[in-house]
C-alpha cells in the first residue's frame, strides 16, 4: 500500500487502548473483566417493544437529520425548558460522540487550543486532532477538582473551547456546583464555548447533579441515552446549545451521520413521553456497587471518592499503571491503566458495571494484589 494515501492528521490520533481490553477480553477464557464502560442492564422492555413497533410500521426510512420531532420536543421538555434559555435549540445525534465530533468540527479551526482535564475520556484529543486543534491539558490531580484559576491561566487568544465532563469518566468524580459555576462563568467572561458531555448525569449518588448550563446560557450540552438506557448499540445522543451552533452541527450531520437510527428514536421517544423507563433500581444498584469498591481498596489504594458515573480510579500501589495493570492481566483481571486517559501511567480505572460476584472476585485480586506488594 501507498503510504502516501494516508492523510497526515491520523498520525495525531491514536488506536483506543479500551478498545485493546475488549480484544484482550475476547481471548481470555474466565476474564474477570472490570475494563468495560457501559451499563451491565439491559434496555427496558417497553423500549425494545416501542422499538419493534416502530421497525415493523415502516418508520425505517431517514428522519430529518436533527431528529424526529417527537423526540426532539421530548428532550426539550426534560432538558432544555427548564434552564428558560432564549436562544437554546435541540437536535438528535448518532450517539453522544456523534454530538462531540459534529461539535469540534463547528467549531475549532486547524490551531485552536481546547482545554481538557486530565484524567479525560480518551475520544476527546483525537476528536480535537480530526479538526485540527490542539488540545491543552488541565491537571487535576490528586483529587480531581476543577482549579478554575488553573483554567484561567491557560486560557490563551487561541483557546476556542473548554470541555467539562461530570460525572467523570475515568474518576467517577463529580464536580460541585461551585466549580461548575466558576467555570462557566469564566467562559462567558472570556468568549470562549463550554462544551459540558453530560452522559454520566443519571448516575449522582451523593448530591443533586448540576450542569454549568444553569450559570451560562452558551453552553453547549451534548447527552445521550447510552448510558442511561442500557442502549449503548443503538447510538442515540443528543446535543442542545446557542440555535446558530446547533444549526452549524445540523448542516455537519447532513453530511456524515445523516441521522441517528430512526426507529430507535421513535421508541425512545415513547418511552420517554409514556414515563415507563425508571432508573431508580439501577441507580441504587450502582451506588451499592461503589460502596463496595471504596470499603474494599479503601485501605489499600490511594481512592478519590467516586460520586457518580460507574467508575473508580485509583492510584496503582506499585510501579506504574500499565505494568501493575499487565499484572492484574496475569491473574485474568482486565482493568485500563491510566495513561489510556491521562498524560500520567499513574493510576488505572475500575468499571464496576458488573454482577456482584465478578465485581468482588476482581476487588479479592485488587486486594491481593496491593498486599503481596506492600
Amino acid at each position: 500500500m501507498n503510504e502516501r494515501w494516508i492523510a497526515g492528521r491520523m498520525g495525531r490520533i491514536e488506536a483506543s487502548g479500551i478498545r485493546k481490553a475488549f480484544e484482550m477480553a475476547r481471548a481470555m477464557k474466565d476474564p474477570i473483566n472490570l475494563s468495560i464502560g457501559m451499563p451491565n442492564f439491559d434496555a427496558d422492555d417497553s423500549v425494545k417493544e416501542a422499538a419493534y413497533e416502530a421497525i415493523a410500521s415502516g418508520r425505517n426510512q431517514y428522519s430529518l437529520s436533527q431528529g424526529v420531532p417527537e423526540l426532539r420536543e421530548a428532550i426539550r421538555r426534560s432538558w432544555v425548558e427548564p434552564y428558560g434559555h432564549a436562544d437554546r435549540d435541540v437536535m438528535v445525534t448518532s450517539g453522544t460522540a456523534g454530538a462531540l465530533l459534529l461539535a469540534m468540527i463547528a467549531v475549532v479551526n486547524p490551531g485552536d487550543e481546547v482545554i481538557v482535564f486530565d484524567p479525560y475520556f480518551v475520544m476527546y484529543g483525537n476528536q480535537i486532532a480530526m479538526a485540527g486543534g490542539e488540545t491543552v491539558l488541565i491537571d487535576t490531580y490528586p483529587d480531581f477538582r476543577i482549579d478554575v484559576a488553573r483554567v484561567a491561566a491557560a486560557m490563551t487568544p487561541r483557546t476556542k473551547a473548554v470541555i467539562v465532563n461530570s460525572p467523570n469518566n475515568p474518576s467517577g468524580v463529580v464536580a460541585s456546583a461551585e466549580e461548575l459555576k466558576a467555570l462557566a462563568l469564566l467562559c462567558r467572561e472570556r468568549g470562549v464555548l463550554l462544551i459540558s458531555d453530560e452522559v454520566y448525569r443519571a448516575f449522582c449518588f451523593d448530591a443533586a447533579f448540576h450542569s454549568p448550563a444553569e450559570w451560562n446560557e452558551d453552553v453547549l450540552v451534548v447527552d445521550g441515552f447510552s448510558k442511561s438506557y442500557g442502549m449503548t448499540g443503538w447510538r442515540l445522543g443528543f446535543a442542545h446549545g446557542p440555535s446558530r451552533l446547533i444549526q452549524e452541527m445540523i448542516k455537519i450531520q447532513q453530511f456524515t451521520f445523516v441521522c441517528a437510527p430512526t426507529p430507535l428514536q421513535h421508541a425512545v421517544a415513547r418511552a420517554m413521553a409514556d414515563g415507563t423507563v425508571d432508573l431508580g433500581d439501577q441507580v441504587e444498584a450502582y451506588r451499592r456497587k461503589r460502596d463496595l469498591v471504596v470499603a474494599a481498596l479503601g485501605g489499600l489504594y490511594e481512592l478519590p471518592r467516586p460520586e457518580g458515573a460507574f467508575y473508580a480510579f485509583p492510584a496503582a500501589p506499585w510501579g506504574t499503571a500499565s505494568e501493575f495493570a499487565a499484572e492484574a492481566v496475569r491473574r485474568e483481571l482486565l482493568i485500563i491503566p491510566g495513561n489510556v486517559f491521562s498524560r500520567r501511567d499513574t493510576h488505572f480505572r475500575v468499571s464496576y458495571a458488573v454482577a456482584d460476584d465478578v465485581l468482588k472476585r476482581g476487588l479479592d485480586v485488587l486486594r491481593d494484589l496491593a498486599e503481596r506488594r506492600a
